[in-house]
């Protein structure tokens, strides 16, 4: 009898299981991998014998445009050691696998072809070195945005297509916003017009970086700017990154689309150090004109900065006696959240300095350290990224969610408070900066001293020791008030 029951239980215990498992939840992130073979870069290439063209070639019809590429973040995608430190510690920690999904935006032609095995320059070809070039937004067809695991744009979700083959031999296509000339294209490609290039949806897959396996948005630059005031204005990536500053100042300041004739190929943004390092470079290989081409994308860069934010500063009293300082930092002019991108590493704090009549300090936050690091009560604008265990982490491959997510939104703002001890004197002067840089002095030596071996800094760049990095005010105050009301 005891037997029976024994073969009783196990047989309802295989039962619910087996129930279990037919209504067990799907997982929250699906992945395809027949749709997508280069996982975990999410790029589809349609393959012909037509291969890409190295922006060099792109030159010899299109100079002006080259001219504006040369030297932007877009050429530089993939040469910037700063990326290629912290690629060759990514694939060090995690594999090689994971170097796709970077890899697939920071150069899609070189992950495509198969080009790219890892990290580093040794070897590679123009195309590839070449990052994101002329032929690769270019040949873009189409986006899998919905098809990801995330349902978003995420990890360069787009199509290419360099060309077609057809019965007399491979024919290069390239897709731009407008309806083609005649002429357009001079015999060596043909010509379509592409109304995925009139929409931001153009640059989401590879401004949408997510953790590679939980699928957590490190970086959600199109998300912020498509749940804001600019999108519902109908402005788009474009308007504000493919322009000149003084076009820039007005699309943002005003939301007015940019005149046809208004657009340039700067891709200019926030990344400064980049520019940098490039223009470093480019002096060191005696190239002078690509330096001064490459500074003055960095002073448009500054220029951005400098012109993105405002602040109010205004006294909060009790009991008649001045007790806090209450400032207000506004996200005037940028499309997406203030800072951007890999927020958890990006830096944009206060640095507030209040002096009594005599000139003396009595409250100060936010000054930098002889060693270049940020003291625990400055007030940052940006993330704190943790990994599974909950605990702070600062590497993307680590990262799955954020514990602290301080950036502004467009148009938004965040309040701060200073307490300050005023009974001592009959006025009180503050300093007030809002400063910005790319990130913590540690966090850039440890990326420039793990580039690949190939990269010499030295040889490349000038470079014998980590620079401090450079410091941008984006906004400098200074106003005074009463101690007593």
């Amino acid at each position: 009898m005891k037997k029976r029951v024994d073969i009783l239980i196990l047989l309802l215990l295989s039962l619910a299981l087996a129930i279990g498992n037919t209504f067990a939840a799907p997982p929250v992130f699906d992945v395809d991998r027949e749709f997508y073979p280069l996982y975990p870069s999410l790029i589809k290439y349609q393959k012909s014998a037509a291969e890409f063209t190295p922006p060099e070639v792109c030159a010899d019809c299109h100079y002006k445009q080259y001219n504006e590429w040369t030297g932007s973040i877009h050429a530089l995608a993939f040469t910037d050691p700063v990326y290629q430190g912290e690629l060759n510690l990514a694939v060090q920690k995690v594999g090689h696998e994971i170097s796709r999904q970077c890899e697939g935006c920071h150069s899609p032609a070189g992950v495509v072809t198969g080009e790219i095995k890892g990290p580093g320059n040794k070897g590679l070809s123009p195309m590839a070195l070449a990052g994101v070039s002329c032929d690769i937004c270019h040949s873009i067809v189409d986006t899998t945005h919905w098809q990801t695991p995330n349902h978003e744009p995420e990890n360069g979700s787009f199509v290419i297509r360099p060309g077609v083959d057809t019965e007399t031999g491979p024919e290069l296509r390239k897709r731009g916003p407008f309806t083609p000339s005649e002429e357009c294209g001079m015999g060596f490609h043909e010509c379509e017009e592409s109304s995925l290039h009139l929409q931001a949806d153009l640059c989401a897959g590879c401004h949408q970086v997510y953790h590679y396996e939980s699928h957590f948005p490190l970086e959600a630059t199109y998300l912020e700017w498509k749940h804001g005031p600019y999108a519902q204005k109908t402005l788009l990536c474009q308007d504000c990154h493919m322009v000149d500053f003084d076009t820039f100042l007005r699309t943002a300041s005003e939301f007015r689309k940019p005149e046809r004739h208004e657009y340039r190929h700067y891709f200019n943004g926030a990344n400064y150090l980049l520019y940098y390092l490039a223009a470093g470079a480019a002096k060191k290989a005696d190239d002078e004109d690509l330096a001064a081409n490459i500074m003055n994308k960095y002073d448009m860069a500054v220029a951005r900065l400098k012109a993105a934010a405002e602040l109010e500063i205004s006294p909060v009293y009790r009991k008649g006696q001045l007790a806090e300082i209450k400032v207000r930092v506004k996200n005037i002019r940028a499309g997406h959240n203030l800072p951007t991108s890999l927020t958890n590493i990006r830096q944009m704090w206060l640095e507030i300095t209040a002096t009594d009549e005599q000139g003396n300090v009595i409250m100060s936050s936010g000054a930098i350290n002889a060693e270049g690091h940020l003291p625990e009560n400055a007030r940052l604008f940006n993330s704190d990224g943790m990994g599974n265990d909950f605990h702070f982490a600062v590497d993307p491959w680590v990262i799955t969610a954020f514990s602290r997510h301080d950036t502004i939104p467009p148009k938004g703002f965040k309040d701060v408070y200073y307490g300050v001890n005023a009974m001592e004197t009959p006025v009180v002067k503050i300093d007030a900066k809002l400063r910005f840089r790319q990130a913590d002095q540690k966090i850039a030596e440890k990326l420039l001293t793990n580039v690949p071996k190939d990269i010499d800094l030295e040889a490349v760049y000038g470079l014998t020791e980590v620079p401090a990095l450079p410091v941008v005010n984006m906004v400098s105050k200074e106003v005074r008030f009463n101690a007593r009301m």
